[in-house]
Formats: C-alpha cells, sequence, structure tokens
C-alpha cells in the first residue's frame, strides 16, 4: 500500500513540477508525431541511396512514432523491364530496413509497372499496380493509431499508353464509403495521397488563371472529399510537385510535401530543399513543418 501511494505522489510531483517548468503546456498521452516524406524516387545513380540513408538518419534522430510515404518510392517502374523495376522495389524494400520506427506507403504514379513499356503485357500478374501491391503494400488501405484514423489513398490511373491521370477509381470510392459507416463521427482523420487533392502550384509559379492538367491534381477530389463531410478530417498529406505547401481550407490541411529527393536529386526544385514533413499532434490539432536533412548533391 506504501508503495502505491508513493507511486502515485512521484506522478503528481512530476505533473506539478513540469507544469511549473513549462506552463501553459499539458501532457496528453494522446499527442504524437510522425514524418511524411514523399517522392523519394529510390534509384541507383545520382547517389540518391546515399541521399535516403541520409534522411533515414534524420528521421531516426527526431523518433517519430511512425513514418508515411507519399508516393513516388522508386525511379521508374512506369518504363522499366521487369529486372530494372524489380532491382528498384528490392533496393527501397532494403532502405525499409533502416528506418526505427513503422512506415507505411502511398502508391505514386513512378510505381506502376509497365504502363508505358509496350512490351509489358496488362496479363503480366506484375503489370501496373501488381508489382506494388506484391513488394510493399495494398494500393489503398487505413489503419488506426492512438484514436485518429489514417487513409491511404490510391489517386492515380492508367490515361493511355503514356499518361496516367489522377483519378480515385469506383471500386476505391465504394470502398471508402463503406469503411466511413464504421468511423465514429468525431475521430479525427487524415488523408496520404501521391497526386494532391488541392494545390495553388499552377498559380503561384505560372498564373492565377492556369487551370490544372489532370495529371497534376486528382480530378475528383471533390467527390473524394465529399464522403468526408460530416467527419472529423483533419488533414490531406500530398506529393507528386516536389514543394511544399500548406493550405488551411475550411480547418482542414492540405499540406502538399515537398521531395526527399528535391529535383530528383540534383538539387533543390523551386527553393524547396531536399526535405520531409514532420507533423506533430497536440491536443488532438496537427503542427506542420518542413525539415530540410541537409542533403547536397553529389558528383
Amino acid at each position: 500500500m506504501k508503495k502505491i501511494e508513493i507511486s502515485k505522489f512521484a506522478i503528481f510531483f512530476v505533473l506539478v513540477l513540469s507544469q511549473l517548468l513549462c506552463p501553459g503546456q499539458s501532457i496528453s498521452q494522446d499527442d504524437f508525431s510522425f514524418v511524411f516524406m514523399t517522392d523519394i524516387h529510390i534509384t541507383p545513380v545520382k547517389h540518391a541511396p546515399e541521399g535516403f540513408s541520409k534522411a533515414i538518419k534524420s528521421v531516426n534522430t527526431l523518433a517519430p512514432d511512425i513514418v508515411i510515404t507519399g508516393g513516388d518510392i522508386v525511379f521508374d517502374a512506369l518504363r522499366a523491364d521487369y529486372g530494372r523495376a524489380d532491382s528498384l522495389f528490392s533496393q527501397y524494400e532494403g532502405k525499409l530496413k533502416e528506418f526505427n520506427m513503422p512506415v507505411y506507403n502511398t502508391i505514386g504514379n513512378h510505381e506502376n509497372f509497365g504502363w508505358f513499356n509496350k512490351a509489358i503485357s496488362p496479363d503480366n500478374e506484375n503489370y501496373g499496380k501488381g508489382m506494388f501491391r506484391k513488394r510493399i503494400s495494398n494500393n489503398y488501405y487505413a489503419f488506426d493509431y492512438k484514436g485518429w484514423r489514417f487513409y491511404i489513398i490510391d489517386g492515380v490511373m492508367k490515361k493511355d499508353s503514356t499518361h496516367y491521370k489522377g483519378q480515385v477509381n469506383a471500386e476505391e470510392l465504394e470502398w471508402l464509403k463503406n469503411d466511413l459507416k464504421n468511423v465514429d463521427k468525431n475521430t479525427p482523420i487524415i488523408i496520404s495521397t501521391h497526386i494532391p487533392f488541392i494545390t495553388v502550384y499552377n498559380q503561384v509559379f505560372y498564373s492565377t488563371v492556369k487551370v490544372n492538367e489532370d495529371d497534376l491534381v486528382v480530378t475528383n477530389s471533390k467527390e473524394v472529399l465529399d464522403l468526408f463531410r460530416g467527419y472529423n478530417l483533419k488533414l490531406v498529406l500530398q506529393g507528386h510537385l516536389h514543394y511544399f505547401e500548406d493550405i488551411l481550407v475550411n480547418n482542414i490541411h492540405f499540406v502538399t510535401g515537398g521531395a526527399v529527393s528535391g529535383a530528383w536529386w540534383t538539387g533543390p526544385h523551386r527553393d524547396t530543399q531536399e526535405g520531409y514533413v514532420v507533423v506533430k499532434i497536440k491536443n488532438k490539432q496537427p503542427e506542420i513543418q518542413y525539415n530540410d536533412f541537409g542533403w547536397e548533391p553529389m558528383k
């Protein structure tokens, strides 16, 4: 009995001391952090493996709870033959072992094997999303962490033999509808998508009246977002554009996460350094920060 009383007193003392030293900050068991790393573009050239390893070491130093990748993890399976694509996925799988925490992957356009290679038959079990599903994970799925619901979205579809487009297909939309039926309306939600739902990329870099192309954004993103109306959607994590933006719309952050590879391992892209997004969840609200991990291109 005495040991229990001492333990309770010690806990109370630590809580009081923390409030004295850090007034205004509360300790919550629900607080956590995670990293969003997008557009890694692993390749055996341009010192990409060394660059990715440096990014991983930087993440491990921060010690987030989990990591979410935002697609375009390899460069590239679209045009590759089987041997080349297989080696790229193997290289990426090897790098995953360097992380000290769980990693959840999002599919990007460059993971779709053989779409732009006429020598690869659509009947091949690895064709399109097949290789990603066999080697990495399903192309869309959901998971829970500390009371938050995470949706990993596949917003990449084949358009023709040389083009893809941003779109969530009917099968995935139906899955989303059915899954959301089992989610409490108060549960905070985070989405990860490779191709952005909302961006001002064209407006910033070209013209305020420039229309978004169908390979730049998810063309039916409004239909997807409408499914989340009435739910507690907090954050949409996006990739594809290799630059960082944080757009707040109706209390939802739409964060485009820069690129681990910058300009495909040749330096910064449009003044966005090679980096990743750190998300800190405090009192059920996300705090967003872009982290430059200090990579310099190597000749």
